[in-house]
């Protein structure tokens, strides 16, 4: 049996930032401690994936600056690595000082890496005839090898990632759902409170203040009868749209570079929010018990991790759809609802928003994760009543595992074409 607890705290991280950049920074902090004194120029070699992550969205603590460049000179400045996703949570004035005035050098050289693995990147630093080299492959803060001066200083267990994979593949719904109704809350009871505290902490901010293009608290006040009740201005007569755009609004907030932490699923912050917000808000407004609640956020979580283990961390197909499916997975378990109805959520999901692009991290993911939420809740009342899309039509399959395995077909291998292009459109070739 999967050990589906440390498969939880393995993943709920908590991470300052769009995961991408952060990952690129604790490289560059992991390599210039290595490196043991102030670096002269760098060089990263970085997968399409990573480059489309890191493009468009802001690195925290940097003052509102976007870039690979700046990821990297962030990290190798202010970045302490032993602090994994929260590497710039000790940024200071005086950092950001100093990353203004380096940029200005152009000391880093950026290329596209030949690679394979969505999630990969190179990263060298230089300094008076040292030089150090920290691969990142796979998972945001996973080392691939590092060498210094030439000479190997670390190298991964191929049989231990291996065995993980082998691991995870072997999940499904319906083991899944045994786990949710039977694990001893008090072994994910404190996870799952960092992660409702920071998820939540984060939502209330978007929907309090203009961050980027304020998606999900334009969608609020779509919606909203304007009347202010409690800490949200509160839409009574839709929980759903409440739910959608408070997800956004953290969203908002983490793709503009506010400095607050979220706890993260399946390597992507948003993802993070899109699987937890959902489940507090409708437990809050149902008056849904904790213990229940906690039930169906473990739910919730391992659906998303199960959809993108054959997925992959990151490609062209959008993690919000896999993680809004969780969501709706989730309040679907506290209204009740049992095996069926749940895979039949998943299903209509997947065939009805699964075509959404990833192109890159960026404000307009608020947007995505809205739409996705949207979907997946309503591919939940859809399930509820009898109704769905079956085996046939489209990517569907007989089971819910084997439509599971085909969007994973379909994002991995299907979508490279597409991953290639979107690269291509946003580098302007």
């Amino acid at each position: 049996m999967i050990c589906y607890t440390n498969l939880l705290k393995e993943e709920l991280q908590k991470a300052l930032g769009c995961t991408e950049p952060i990952a690129i920074a604790y490289g560059a902090s992991y390599a210039v401690r290595l490196l043991g004194q102030k670096p002269e120029r760098y060089e990263i070699a970085c997968s399409g994936n990573i480059i489309k992550n890191v493009k468009a969205v802001t690195v925290p603590e940097t003052s509102g600056m976007k870039g690979i460049e700046v990821a990297v000179l962030a990290g190798a400045i202010g970045g302490d690595d032993t602090l994994g996703m929260e590497v710039l949570s000790k940024m200071c004035d005086r950092d950001r000082k100093e990353l203004r005035r380096l940029l200005t050098d152009n000391i880093v050289k950026v290329k596209l890496l030949d690679t394979t693995h969505p999630l990969h990147f190179i990263i060298k630093v230089f300094a008076k005839g040292e030089e150090v080299s920290v691969e990142i492959l796979d998972s945001h803060t996973q080392l691939g090898v590092v060498y210094k001066n030439g000479i190997p200083y670390h190298e991964p267990k191929s049989e231990e990632v291996k065995q993980e994979t082998d691991k995870r593949e072997k999940m499904t719904v319906e083991n899944i759902l045994e786990y949710v109704n039977y694990v001893h809350l008090n072994d994910v009871t404190e996870l799952l409170e960092q992660q409702i505290r920071c998820n939540i902490a984060i939502a209330e901010e978007g929907l309090e203040h203009e961050w980027g293009a304020s998606v999900g608290k334009i969608s609020r006040e779509m919606n909203t009868t304007g009347k202010k009740e409690e800490k949200y201005l509160r839409c009574r007569r839709d929980i759903y749209a409440h739910i959608c755009s408070a997800a956004a609004a953290g969203s908002d907030v983490r793709m503009n570079g506010c400095p607050m932490p979220v706890v993260i699923n399946s390597g992507s912050g948003n993802q993070g929010m899109t699987v937890s917000i959902p489940i507090v808000i409708y437990a809050n407004e149902m008056g849904i018990s904790r213990e229940k609640m906690y039930r169906a956020l473990c739910l919730s979580n391992l659906i998303a991790i199960h959809q993108k283990t054959s997925i992959g961390k990151l490609s062209a197909f959008c993690g919000a759809v896999s993680a809004a499916a969780g969501a709706a997975c989730g309040i679907a378990y506290m209204d009740g609802q049992g095996i069926e109805v749940i895979s039949q959520t998943i299903v209509n999901t997947v065939a009805s928003v699964g075509g959404m692009v990833c192109d890159g991290a960026k404000p307009s993911c608020a947007a995505k994760i809205s739409t996705a939420l949207y979907s997946a809740l309503l591919g939940y009342e859809m399930a509820r009543r009898g109704n769905g899309f079956r085996e046939g039509e489209g990517i569907v399959g007989a089971t819910v595992e084997e439509t599971i395995s085909s969007v994973g077909r379909l994002a991995a291998k299907g979508m490279r074409g597409t991953d290639k292009e979107i690269l291509q459109i946003m580098l302007g070739h």
